[in-house]
């Protein structure tokens, strides 16, 4: 299974500009009930913006961080993958990288962005689908 299909059918990604404050991608994060944002600039994918980021600026900066620029802040740059990656390569790159969120990156544009869980979901339900027919070749026999 590909990135590609993971994405398949999802509508448009959630994304904030590298202009907007730490306190507006907060509000979005909070808002969307969502763990990272892919940031752009000029149209392009420049870095990711997560949890993590707002608790390491709040140590470093205080409550100052708030009204700087995602684009001072944000976890760059971003590692990504492209839509044919298999779905095992991407979670071994997320574990190595210790990183939860990926763009999903096609011809320099952004077409997807996945979470781990969303990885993880696709192999659990992978895994109870193949338990599931083995049972039945089982009874079957």
């Amino acid at each position: 299974m590909t990135i590609g299909r993971i994405i398949q059918g999802r509508g448009p990604v959630v994304t904030c500009d590298a202009s907007a404050t730490v306190r507006e991608a907060a509000d979005l994060l909070a808002d969307r009930r969502i763990g990272a944002l892919p940031v752009t600039q000029h149209g392009q994918i420049a870095g990711i913006f997560s949890e993590r980021d707002v608790i390491y600026r709040l140590r470093q900066f205080g409550a100052d961080v708030l009204d700087m620029p995602i684009g001072d802040v944000m976890t760059t740059p971003p590692v990504t993958v492209d839509p044919d990656t298999s779905v095992m390569a991407a979670l071994s790159l997320m574990t190595r990288r210790r990183i939860r969120h990926l763009p999903v990156v096609d011809r320099g544009g952004m077409i997807g962005f996945v979470s781990i869980g969303d990885l993880v979901k696709y192999r659990i339900d992978k895994i109870e689908t193949e338990a599931a027919a083995m049972r039945d070749y089982i009874q079957m026999a």
